[in-house]
């Protein structure tokens, strides 16, 4: 698997581009649909899946545009409805798997920075979208954020990524788990 970052929008979101053979899955384009659509076009392949991590602008703000040119469906857990303003093509769930090329991504629900946050789980990588950062974690003190929620993810998370898997953090640099 091949991973792509591109850095978009005011805020520096992570928007990543996952790549296996011809197959990709975008995980949160936040803004600046032309800079995804650009790469896109330099990797080459067909996307599967647009995944949002959370329903923030900051990691949706791109997703009508790229769909109209990719025509994957956007997903985004069933807990964001309340705070989202637009209707997905799918509701996840813990559980759902994704599939493109050699990838396997499991959403794992963690709570706490928004109702819906979610983490990607692979072999050897999880995307924490903002629940989880290099020195900390997402906001909690946002229209429905909940501390409490965020520190039973945090706890979760410690168990379920491993000393050595790679994190792909929404906001920041990627690092290893010690």
């Amino acid at each position: 698997m091949d991973i792509y970052r591109l850095i978009v929008g005011e805020f520096e979101t992570n928007c990543y581009i996952l790549a296996a053979g011809n197959e990709l899955i975008i995980i949160d384009p936040g803004a600046e649909a032309g800079v995804i659509l650009k790469k896109l076009r330099k990797i080459s392949g067909k996307v599967k899946y647009v995944i949002n991590t959370h329903g923030h602008y900051d990691h949706t703000t791109a997703n009508w545009a790229v769909k109209k040119e990719v025509l994957a469906p956007i997903c985004i857990h069933e807990a964001e409805r309340k705070i989202i303003d637009f209707r997905p093509d799918k509701y996840l769930r813990e559980g759902d798997i994704f599939k493109a090329g050699d990838i396997e991504l499991k959403v794992i629900h963690t709570p706490g920075h928004t109702p819906g946050s979610i983490c990607l789980f692979g072999e050897d990588v999880v995307f924490t979208g903002d629940t989880l950062f290099l020195n900390g974690y997402g906001r909690t003190d946002l229209e429905f954020g909940s501390e409490f929620d965020m520190e039973q993810s945090l706890k979760r998370l410690d168990k379920l990524i491993k000393p050595g898997m790679r994190v792909y953090p929404g906001h920041g640099e990627n690092f290893i788990k010690n």
